[in-house]
């Protein structure tokens, strides 16, 4: 390990105080960015639009090229964005601008994501419901200061790696476009039923029943912790198209006021993420928030999946206004789907399944990229890249 100069975080950059009232030039078009707009661990922004004057309401921070974001709110989540342009952010990012020459903005900014300084910064948040990083304590984090030479090679180097993080993120991104680009090519669209298929009510193709709750596992903790998998609407919300694991299990009384339902059934959420659908790999019982279903003779699973993806904003337009937003059993039952013929469907599900095997190959490879960069992070800051 080599042995670099430290300094504290607060002797090589400052947190700037320079504010606006975006209010007072409603008609000027800002790069605004939130909290939510900054990629967690990545430093990526997340696309936006600029957004009038008179549409942020209170005051906010100013940034410039070369200054680093760091959301001081949950800093758990490790957002830093060194910025590549001028722009305005909430008051929850904290805006460091180099206060010396003895550090290049890159280099920091990939130090401040670093799992070191992470583990740091967590430990000294502060607060209960909305835990925060306090200045003090983010500025007397210490940062090593090699030779601007040293610190250019290990951007370099950093830059090079996560290029290949880039890469295969776009690769992610165009498999996951496949499957409905191969939908609508094969059944046209389904909403206009482009293609003439004969139709037929949901309920009429096949097996259509809510999941079974009658207490709620918050309710009465007894509920929870045992064998049998139990499976919530974030975890469909969250599956990418089919449940492979699970976070929650149901005791024996769980499950005695449940229901078991077969691998391959489709689960669709009908309350708080509405519409979100996932097909189940192993056997589980899910909450009355959800609805299963088991296809018939004349459908396809991975059809009706696609189907249902293909629909859900109009789900969320049918749920009524109430306290929470949520869908019923007869609203799906009554739904109109086209039934195109079942060699077609087989077919289509035989290439959904060529592409999951395809998308299960690549998270192995994007877990490995992440591993890799990781660990070029922690070594890159002891010296040892």
């Amino acid at each position: 390990m080599k042995h670099w100069l430290t300094k504290s975080l607060g002797e090589v950059l400052e947190i700037s105080r320079e504010r606006i009232e975006p209010t007072e030039h409603p008609d000027t078009l800002f790069n605004y960015v939130g909290l939510e707009s900054i990629e967690g661990h990545t430093g990526k922004l997340m696309p936006y639009q600029p957004t009038p004057g008179a549409d942020i309401k209170s005051t906010k921070n100013v940034f410039h090229p070369g200054e680093i974001l760091y959301g001081k709110l949950r800093p758990y989540l490790n957002k830093v964005h060194l910025a590549s342009t001028e722009g305005i952010c909430s008051t929850d990012i904290y805006v460091l601008r180099p206060r010396q020459r003895l550090v290049r903005p890159s280099f920091v900014a990939n130090y401040l994501r670093s799992p070191s300084v992470l583990a740091v910064v967590s430990a000294a948040m502060a607060g209960a419901n909305l835990p925060r990083i306090g200045q003090d304590s983010l500025l007397a984090v210490p940062v090593p200061v090699p030779p601007l030479a040293e610190q250019e090679r290990t951007v370099n180097l950093l830059d090079k790696a996560d290029e290949l993080r880039k890469l295969r993120a776009q690769a992610d991104g165009r498999a996951a476009a496949l499957i409905p680009a191969i939908f609508h090519e094969m059944f046209g669209d389904p909403i206009m039923n482009t293609k003439s298929w004969p139709q037929s009510l949901f309920a009429e193709v096949g097996k259509l029943d809510r999941g079974r709750s009658k207490n709620r596992p918050r309710d009465e903790p007894s509920l929870y912790g045992g064998k049998y998998p139990f499976i919530q609407t974030g975890d469909v919300a969250n599956a990418n198209g089919v449940i492979t694991k699970f976070s929650q299990t149901y005791s024996e009384k769980g499950f005695a006021q449940s229901r078991m339902w077969s691998a391959g059934t489709l689960v669709i959420t009908i309350a708080a993420n509405i519409g979100k659908t996932a097909i189940l790999t192993f056997p589980a019982c899910f909450p009355d928030s959800i609805v299963g279903f088991i296809p018939g003779d004349n459908v396809v699973v991975d059809y009706v999946r696609q189907w249902l993806v293909t629909i859900e904003d109009r789900l969320e337009e049918a749920a009524p206004q109430m306290a929470q937003k949520n869908i019923n059993l007869h609203i799906l039952s009554e739904l109109k789907i086209p039934v195109p013929p079942l060699q077609l469907q087989k077919e289509f599900a035989e290439r959904v399944a060529s592409i999951r095997i395809m998308e299960s190959r690549q998270a192995v490879s994007h877990q490995h990229l992440e591993a890799l960069f990781q660990s070029m992070l922690q070594r890159a800051f002891s010296g040892d890249l």
